[in-house]
């Protein structure tokens, strides 16, 4: 018997050590060889938008009319190796395509990047794990795309044995600190030494920390304390320190998680091939994409055994009708009037029933710097001359209206001389500094003066509408309130009663304090006119910026901002935005009833092909072809358009006349 266990311990041995030797014949073989995965386009089709009604639209034979009129057959056909000739075939599956590159179309400002991830079978073992990085390079940067992962079935054993080590580690580690108490020992001693404490043991009844502290002279947290296994409780500690530690001792390669992929393989029986899908979000100025796949092997205790060199590159060229949009300028017309006006409040302070100006009192300082400021600003405009100027005083509504009607036109006529003599230090100024000048006859003349600027003085003496909107604005007065005042009798009250009654109100005293200092302000009105200009009005064109944002979002793949500004223009660059997102149908609206130019057409194409209506599809494309060569080009880019000359065997050979691409 104990030779037979001797003889299969031996032969389980052998074999752990063929599959050891067979794993490293393996993976020296990958590296003499420097085997690596590869990337390949998927199947064309793939990337192809589905088309609706497709099967029951597409015909074997189609008529279009060139130029003149004249009628075109085109087939779905293939050239005949034997004979040169073209014959009609039927719809084969494609078989899948070994270029390096591949055109993708944009749509809603997004390009998907499909590609298959191709591991031989010869990169394969159940004892390893195999991580692929792609990378994609967008203009200058460089985007990490999630992971792939083909994992061994005994590595991921190994993962799963040591994930349940762990568990067994953690299940260890006590919870319940009573777990660290020698119940027995405790027991034993009371019975002895203090068998009235002992007693409680089959009592029900609450004792109390104190109680059990004076009837025995020792707490019960000093009792357990004693008869607690210390060695047993800092031996646990240790164990909740070094979970961390324990886990990297027992899962040496951890599950990981955020990847594309993390499948599980029996073994060697063949290629694996993973379908990958990434949606990029196009930017300006992007053309192409280029895909990179590399990698490397790991064993089960995490060790790199290989380096997965980078594969060749993909190249996916980017398509977007982003680039038919027309950039030429919109103007729209304007009415430039003569005369302008402007106005600005500012709150001037005054002492109670005062009218004299005090820099020194509030904010003065500040505010009168400001008014210097806008006068200066104005009388140097190169756009306006400055005619004249109407100045508001205003006051809050305590105090009688006549009173307040006198008050508010003294301080409007003290703000008025204040600035008129500012304007006339100033203008003299400027008249100082242009000195003389000499004219064409070497004759000395002064220099232009600058005109008077005149002043009117006016006044608001209680500004009620102003504490109407104050009031509705304001968040902390009632809605009662403010109800109140909105009322067309309390508008219609005469302005001292009006007050009168404000005063009865629930706020009063807040409105006083917080709102009337508001209503004290000194307003400018400028009245201006355009230099040099005679006429009222003068009718003129300028650039339409809104019209020129909207393009300009085409251009930077921003297509529901540019149809958000173009919607109300519903013209060709609409369409282009439209035809971005997929709006099929708002863009066929608007391209239908365009003259039919080589642009248009072959929109209309990529519209039309997108219905699964071929025989309309390939007329537009075909009079696009024939109205600008270009186009013929510029079919191979397009999805869509694509489609159609694989079909029919369009454009078959570029390097011919047009006559013979058809």
């Amino acid at each position: 018997m104990k030779r037979h266990s001797s003889y299969i311990l031996a032969a389980i041995v052998l074999v752990l050590l063929a599959a050891a030797c067979a794993s490293q014949r393996k993976l020296s073989s990958i590296r003499g060889n420097s085997v690596g995965a590869g990337l390949r386009l998927s199947r064309e089709e793939s990337s192809l938008p589905e088309l609706s009604n497709q099967t029951e639209r597409r015909r074997d034979t189609l008529k279009v009319q060139d130029l003149d009129g004249k009628e075109v057959l085109i087939m779905r056909a293939i050239k005949d190796e034997s004979t040169g000739e073209m014959v009609a075939t039927e719809v084969l599956d494609a078989a899948v395509v070994t270029a390096r590159f591949r055109n993708v179309a944009e749509r809603r400002g997004e390009v998907d990047i499909e590609f298959q991830v191709i591991v031989s079978d010869s990169l394969q073992d159940r004892k390893w794990q195999l991580r692929f990085y792609p990378r994609m390079y967008v203009l200058a940067d460089t985007l990490e795309l999630d992971p792939i992962l083909i994992t061994g079935d005994e590595f991921r054993r190994n993962q799963v044995r040591g994930y349940q080590r762990y568990e067994n580690f953690l299940a260890s580690i006590a919870k319940d600190s009573s777990k660290f108490i020698d119940t027995r020992s405790l027991e034993v001693f009371l019975e002895r030494n203090l068998p009235q404490l002992y007693r409680f043991k089959e009592d029900t009844s609450v004792v109390t920390e104190a109680q059990f502290a004076s009837a025995f002279g020792v707490t019960e947290q000093e009792a357990l304390q004693h008869y607690t296994n210390k060695m047993r409780k800092r031996w646990n500690a240790m164990k909740v320190k070094s979970k961390d530690r324990m886990f990297r001792r027992y899962v040496k390669t951890p599950i990981q998680e955020g990847i594309r992929l993390d499948t599980v393989i029996a073994g060697a029986n063949g290629d694996f091939i993973y379908n990958y899908l990434q949606t990029i979000h196009t930017r300006p100025k992007l053309r192409k994409v280029d895909v990179v796949l590399q990698g490397e092997i790991r064993d089960g205790l995490n060790t790199k055994l290989y380096d997965i060199p980078p594969s060749p590159p993909l190249t996916f060229y980017i398509s977007s009708v982003s680039a038919f949009v027309d950039d030429t300028e919109r103007y729209k017309l304007k009415i430039i009037e003569r005369r302008a006006e402007a106005n600005t409040a500012y709150r001037v302070a005054f002492a109670t029933g005062k009218s004299a100006i005090d820099v020194k009192l509030g904010d003065n300082q500040n505010e009168m710097q400001r008014i210097r400021e806008n006068l200066r600003s104005l009388m140097q405009n190169e756009v306006f001359d400055l005619d004249s100027i109407v100045v508001t005083a205003s006051c809050s509504p305590e105090g009688s209206y006549q009173a307040n009607e006198k008050l508010a036109q003294a301080r409007s006529e003290s703000v008025t001389e204040h600035f008129r003599r500012y304007i006339r230090h100033y203008r003299d100024s400027i008249e100082r500094e242009r000195g003389f000048m000499v004219d064409e006859e070497g004759n000395i003349v002064h220099a232009e003066k600058v005109p008077d600027i005149p002043f009117t003085a006016r006044s608001n003496a209680e500004d009620w509408e102003g504490l109407y909107s104050l009031v509705q604005a304001d968040t902390l007065l009632s809605e009662k309130l403010k109800e109140q005042l909105e009322k067309n009798s309390f508008r219609k009250t005469p302005p001292d009663e009006r007050e009168g009654k404000l005063r009865k109100q629930e706020g009063y005293a807040y409105i006083k304090e917080s709102l009337y200092p508001l209503l004290r302000t000194v307003k400018f009105d400028f009245f201006l006119h355009r230099k040099g200009m005679v006429k009222d009005t003068i009718h003129t064109t300028v650039l339409d910026t809104t019209y020129m944002d909207g393009v300009q979002a085409i251009r930077d793949h921003d297509y529901e901002l540019a149809i958000s500004l173009l919607r109300p223009y519903n013209d060709f660059n609409t369409a282009v935005a439209y035809l971005s997102m997929d709006y099929n149908a708002s863009a066929r609206a608007i391209l239908e009833k365009m003259e039919r130019s080589p642009m248009v057409n072959y929109m209309l194409a990529i519209l039309y092909s997108r219905d699964g209506d071929d025989q309309n599809a390939v007329q537009c494309y075909y009079t696009a072809c024939q109205q600008d060569q270009s186009y013929v080009f510029r079919g191979n880019l397009d999805p869509e358009i694509s489609a159609l000359i694989k079909r029919y065997n369009l454009n078959a050979e570029p390097e011919d006349d047009l006559d013979s691409y058809y």
